[in-house]
């Protein structure tokens, strides 16, 4: 039998640091079946990584499966328009506020960045305001103070990557997430050269203080500037219509991904046709066309298994026990961890949130980085070892979770936060 050691020895000689980049390297999946998981030793897990987000309906959901075969027999791909890809550009339409029409690509860090470069597209501009701490992905731009170790002075961006010219950092302002007064302030000070602010509404973990989304909204409004909401993460997921519905913001442009592939490679750009014209070169012109080509984009197989997860979600009680769901593991990780003494704060929203170690507020990226990150690994360690896998930072809900799912979760949060204290 081939073990989990047996593939780490052989991925190290094969791939750099032993892994894809995406999880811990030493650790393997080799199968899911609804919320768990199995490595290649057997050893099975409770599921809150989901596949960092897409499997919101859990592992092989038997209608997204008989969704996938039929379109399987018809064709994998086809590098043209395919009529899956309309239908599911016109759900796209129907359910997200923002969307008049939608480009598709592969991944969410593409969508992202033709997110930006469409918004340079628009307006003639070349600067872009992003948050401390907020991912987009891994382009250039992107990787300008996603997870700084040692912050910079705002607005200076700091690069988290290396192969990135320093030119990029001149294109970037980097404001504190929450703080709209700052958001101006840059606005203000380089008035005229900012084609963009993109955000993610719930940035990572991170819920908007009250007002602070409208009051980005309308500064976009009056400056001209194009507010870009990367839902890659929370379309689809904190209500149908994402965070847009959830939190009452309509941006100009969003980006979307995970849930709307149903765990296939797919991500969208959606936006108001005036800007997403910018895609079409017969409307745009030659100098206003923005040229965006992917293999696989709109991918057939993709756009099946995406189809079918939200026609699932439109289903009644489908987002009330999503939330049910993560408001139980919510209170369970409050409750062990304050009658064990730890100050904490649990934030996010219940499909989507983590634990911080922290006595105050958490309303940026800093106060995340200021968390006890000894005590986060030491928690993390003992969920795994009683059966629940979460990433390091982030805990993602699905709705394959039973009863009895919860009831071994909530016993192993208990579990961990005692072990804090020895």
């Amino acid at each position: 039998m081939t073990t989990n050691d047996d593939i780490v020895t052989r991925a190290n000689k094969v791939m750099p640091a032993g892994g894809f980049g995406n999880f811990d390297a030493d650790f393997f999946i080799e199968r899911g079946e609804a919320a768990h998981v199995w490595d290649p030793d057997g050893n099975e897990y409770i599921d809150y990584l989901i596949g960092s987000g897409p499997m919101i309906l859990g592992h092989g959901h038997p209608e997204v499966l008989d969704a996938v075969q039929t379109q399987l027999g018809k064709g994998m791909t086809f590098f043209a328009n395919n009529p899956l890809g309309i239908e599911l550009a016109e759900e796209i339409c129907r359910a997200v506020a923002c969307a008049e029409q939608v480009r598709y690509v592969s991944t969410g860090s593409e969508a992202d960045m033709y997110a930006m470069r469409l918004a340079r597209a628009f307006t003639g501009r070349d600067k872009i305001i992003k948050f401390e701490g907020g991912y987009h992905g891994m382009s250039s731009e992107a990787q300008m103070s996603l997870a700084p170790d040692r912050p910079g002075n705002f607005p200076a961006a700091v690069p988290d990557s290396a192969g990135i010219p320093r030119a990029v950092a001149d294109q970037m302002l980097i404001a504190p997430y929450n703080d709209a007064d700052f958001a101006r302030s840059l606005a203000d000070e380089h008035a005229g050269d900012v084609a963009a602010i993109i955000v993610e509404p719930l940035q990572r973990i991170i819920p908007p203080a009250p007002g602070f989304l409208q009051a980005l909204r309308d500064l976009c409004t009056e400056k001209g500037i194009v507010l870009i909401f990367d839902e890659v993460v929370t379309g689809f997921r904190l209500a149908y219509g994402g965070a847009q519905e959830y939190y009452g913001v309509v941006p100009d442009v969003c980006t979307l991904g995970k849930i709307i592939g149903g765990g296939f490679p797919l991500a969208a750009i959606a936006g108001k046709a005036d800007v997403m014209k910018h895609f079409d070169k017969d409307k745009a012109g030659a100098d206003g066309f923005l040229m965006q080509i992917g293999t696989l984009s709109g991918n057939p197989l993709a756009a099946a298994a995406g189809l079918k997860t939200m026609e699932i979600l439109r289903r009644d009680g489908q987002y009330k026990k999503l939330f049910t769901n993560g408001e139980t593991i919510m209170s369970a990780i409050g409750e062990h961890l304050s009658a064990a003494g730890h100050a904490h704060v649990v934030s996010g929203t219940p499909p989507m949130f983590d634990v911080v170690y922290t006595d105050k507020p958490v309303t940026n990226y800093r106060d995340v980085l200021n968390s006890d990150h000894d005590k986060v690994a030491k928690f993390n360690k003992v969920l795994r070892d009683r059966g629940i896998l979460k990433s390091a930072h982030k805990t993602y809900i699905s709705l394959a979770l039973t009863d009895d799912d919860l009831a071994q979760t909530v016993d192993a949060i208990a579990d961990a936060a005692r072990a804090l204290n020895g």
